[in-house]
């Protein structure tokens, strides 16, 4: 994966049209990029924060059925937000605490996710390939999500 995803993004969501959309579509569309455009994956969506039920939710996503509620600091999802740092796994096998949505599911990457400096949830990317995830990879799409956390911050700015 290079930069080339990065401008593809913006491309895409640089239309007057991701100004406007509301967090649902705009979220649906760029997991339905990622899982386009990143290979060898299985799954990916986002997890949002529910404050008052101090759990992350499931958001929009491109795969199979997922699991719905994850609590704070539980699994790779809730551990990579409660630190608020990107989590990649190679073997989610070998992860303590792993939540195992899809038994297909080798490798595991998390990144959290903000809007105007407030965490608000997660990318969980999901991978069948063991090791799938590079330092690179995650350099490339924790640009990414902060460019959808921008989005999101223009969004509720002009909604």
């Amino acid at each position: 994966m290079d930069q080339l995803i990065l401008e593809q993004f913006d491309a895409i969501f640089a239309d007057e049209e991701y100004r406007t959309e509301n967090q649902v579509s705009l979220l649906a569309n760029a997991s339905a990029f990622i899982k386009e455009l990143v290979p060898d994956l299985n799954w990916a969506g986002f997890y949002l924060w529910q404050p008052e039920a101090k759990r992350l939710e499931l958001g929009p996503f491109q795969g199979k059925l997922a699991c719905a509620l994850i609590a704070n600091q539980s699994g790779v999802c809730g551990t990579a937000f409660a630190q608020q740092k990107a989590i990649r796994v190679a073997n989610v096998h070998e992860f303590a605490g792993h939540i195992a949505c899809d038994a297909a599911t080798n490798s595991e990457m998390v990144i959290p996710l903000s809007s105007n400096q407030q965490p608000i949830g997660v990318l969980d990317l999901d991978s069948p390939k063991l090791n799938r995830f590079s330092e690179q990879d995650q350099k490339i799409l924790t640009e990414l999500v902060a460019k959808i956390g921008q989005l999101l911050a223009n969004n509720r700015q002009t909604n």
